[in-house]
């Protein structure tokens, strides 16, 4: 197996190459329904396909191409990974999170992580957006799993302590003030869950749930980035909501809310 550290710097490069960027300063990585407001920052220089980069898997979900797009954002410059791609696809965690690996290599310390997710608490509609405080990782596996990260890289057992940056999170309060918090908790998928499942999301302190996001937060973390986590909220979570879930409501509420989802990205990128 080719070493995945060996592989997200040489996608880093092909990158760097592609895009014309030499180095990126902050890397968002595009959950489902948030690439229509992440286009509305600004005008997007260049867009590299990932399936030109080593190491990327294509996407299988609706919502979410291939692409990584590079733009300027208030002198910083940002590249918008459109493609994530997920466990339930078939996906090793190494796969998962070399998006997010090849975006660190390309130079981006700051790592932000947005999604769709399902809403427990329900006095958080749908929606909203929400700030990841801390998260629980339902998903049984873990990016730090396998060989030891080679010399050069910090050991696998990555402290998580300050995971969603505290410094991230108080720049983030500052410039929208309207975000709140919550704990976000990420299964494996591709299943909602039961109710019974969002009972115990809910006593272990989860506010929030979903199936990404988690393994990715480690990830850059473990290189050194920092982490800021969005969810917007795109349903009640089984159990909470009185309907049937279906991934098509989840790529409307992005529809519904492109115009702010972009003015916070926005917000938050000139103060990042």
């Amino acid at each position: 197996m080719t070493n995945p550290y060996e592989l997200s710097q040489q996608a880093a490069n092909e990158l760097r190459a592609r895009s014309g960027v030499d180095a990126y300063d902050i890397a968002i990585v595009l959950g489902s329904g948030w690439k229509e407001g992440a286009e509305a920052l600004g005008t997007i220089a260049n867009s590299v396909p990932t399936a030109d980069l080593a190491g990327f898997v294509a996407p299988t979900v609706a919502g979410h191409a291939g692409q990584i797009l590079s733009l300027e954002v208030a002198g910083k410059q940002v590249a918008l990974i459109s493609g994530r791609v997920h466990l339930y696809e078939g996906n090793t965690a190494h796969q998962v999170v070399h998006p997010v690996r090849t975006a660190v290599a390309a130079g981006a310390r700051t790592v932000v992580l947005t999604n769709a997710c399902g809403g427990i608490d329900p006095t958080i509609g749908a929606g909203s957006i929400v700030m990841i405080r801390d998260h629980i990782n339902l998903t049984a596996t873990s990016p730090m799993e396998g060989a030891a990260p080679p010399d050069g890289y910090g050991a696998r057992f990555v402290d998580l302590t300050d995971l969603y940056s505290q410094r991230l999170r108080d720049v983030a309060h500052a410039a929208a003030p309207e975000l709140s918090e919550g704990v976000y908790a990420g299964f494996r998928g591709p299943h909602y869950e039961t109710p019974a499942e969002i009972n115990m999301a809910r006593t272990m302190g989860a506010t929030l749930v979903g199936m990404s996001t988690v393994l990715e937060a480690i990830a850059a973390r473990h290189l050194g980035a920092d982490v800021l986590g969005l969810s917007l909220v795109s349903n009640l979570a089984a159990g909470v909501s009185k309907t049937p879930l279906n991934h098509l409501e989840v790529l409307e509420a992005g529809e519904l809310a492109a115009r702010s989802l972009g003015d916070l990205l926005g917000r938050l990128v000139a103060v990042l």
